[in-house]
């Protein structure tokens, strides 16, 4: 078992490294979905997708893949260039968010949702190693921050938190659930 996950992870045979995304990314989207279901905040991304979910009536899963095309056109000018993984992220991960909203409860007792955002924290983890390590694109989120750190010559850790604290402020506007979590997750991942 041991060695199929290794060969999963290191192979460069492209059906391999196709498989590698995909669970990568089905894992992410549920992933998001434990983390929601903590209720003890999100990503920043998240946060904004939730706020904007709750503005416009349409499901988070909608909302995500709809800030993912949004954000790829913000790739044009910055002359960034997609791949199949970039535009997979696009969609797969707010539609397996959706499933994982669907078939996940909400956690009511604050154990269980420090327990659910921290296994979503761990999977989220995980699946972002198998997909970015499918070497087929970065997802949408991503090449925005390092097509604005090539263009503006500012360091990663800026142009990050600046757009992540543009995305959590608006989302919190807009209804989106800030907490503990949100900052664990900018503090444990975003940096």
């Amino acid at each position: 078992m041991r060695q199929f996950f290794t060969s999963l992870i290191t192979s460069e045979n492209l059906s391999v490294r196709l498989v590698r995304l995909f669970v990568g990314l089905v894992l992410y989207g549920f992933a998001i979905a434990l983390m929601i279901r903590g209720n003890i905040g999100a990503s920043p991304w998240d946060v904004f997708a939730q706020g904007f979910s709750r503005t416009v009536g349409i499901s988070f899963g909608l909302c995500t893949i709809i800030i993912s095309g949004v954000v790829l056109l913000f790739w044009i000018p910055l002359k960034q260039r997609p791949g199949v993984g970039t535009i997979a992220n696009a969609i797969l991960v707010g539609v397996f968010a959706d499933v994982g909203l669907t078939l996940i409860p909400q956690a009511e007792h604050l154990a269980l949702q420090v327990l659910s955002f921290a296994a979503g924290l761990f999977v989220l983890a995980f699946a972002t190693a198998l997909y970015i390590g499918a070497g087929l694109g970065p997802g949408p989120r991503d090449g925005l921050m390092t097509g604005l750190v090539r263009v503006t010559g500012r360091p990663v850790w800026l142009i990050r938190t600046g757009i992540e604290l543009s995305v959590v402020v608006v989302g919190f506007l807009l209804g989106g659930v800030v907490g503990a979590g949100t900052a664990a997750f900018a503090l444990g991942v975003g940096h």
